[in-house]
């Protein structure tokens, strides 16, 4: 009996660790990466072969804050958190950037704040669904970063079709990075959440 107990309690570990090492995880937390990890990508950056995608700040309709204008935009410390995250990207530097937003309001509005001008919109960044990854392969131009203005449910049909299907939720204003080579293969580098801009690109 106690050697049946035994090896049940074996087999059960077994699957517990098994299943931690083969259940897909949330893409690399760059917010807290080495500084190997975070050369890597801001190279990539540097070289033009970088694809942000960026989360819409604090929407008006699921949030007590006062609303910047419509309801369904973005708050007021939405837009104070947009701008937050676009200091950060003209820190990176956006001479060789391009900005594309969903049309739908908040991000529209999330963009403007980000940068301070109306971004070109394009439809497919408010649907997304299987081809997304398709779409944003097609939509780059080579030694060219692309910045999207998207949704939450965008970035996670991204992260589903490159390897992470139980990824947690994008943060409001948090960016997955994702790096395209010339041979338009595409890799995801990690997460930005918005706190990283005010610490590591302040210092």
């Amino acid at each position: 009996m106690r050697l049946l107990i035994a090896l049940a309690c074996v087999a059960l570990v077994a699957i517990l660790v098994s299943g931690f090492v083969w259940w897909p995880r949330s893409p690399t937390d760059l917010d807290h990466a080495d500084r190997r990890i975070t050369a890597e990508w801001m190279g990539a950056w540097q070289a033009g072969e970088v694809v942000a995608l960026v989360r819409h700040t604090e929407r008006c309709d699921r949030s007590s804050n006062t609303c910047l204008g419509p309801a369904d935009g973005i708050t007021r410390a939405g837009s104070l958190a947009a701008a937050d995250v676009g200091q950060g990207f003209v820190r990176l530097g956006m001479q060789q950037a391009q900005i594309v937003s969903s049309p739908l309001t908040r991000t529209a509005q999330t963009a403007h704040y980000m940068f301070g001008f109306e971004a070109s919109t394009q439809d497919w960044l408010a649907t997304c669904g299987p081809t997304l990854r398709d779409e944003i392969i097609a939509h780059k131009t080579a030694q060219q970063n692309l910045v999207l203005v998207t949704h939450s449910g965008c970035i996670s049909d991204l992260e589903k079709q490159s390897g992470f299907p139980h990824a947690i939720a994008a943060q409001y204003g948090s960016v997955l990075l994702v790096r395209i080579n010339s041979q338009q293969q595409l890799t995801v580098l990690g997460i930005i959440n918005p706190a990283f801009w005010q610490t590591t690109l302040n210092k």
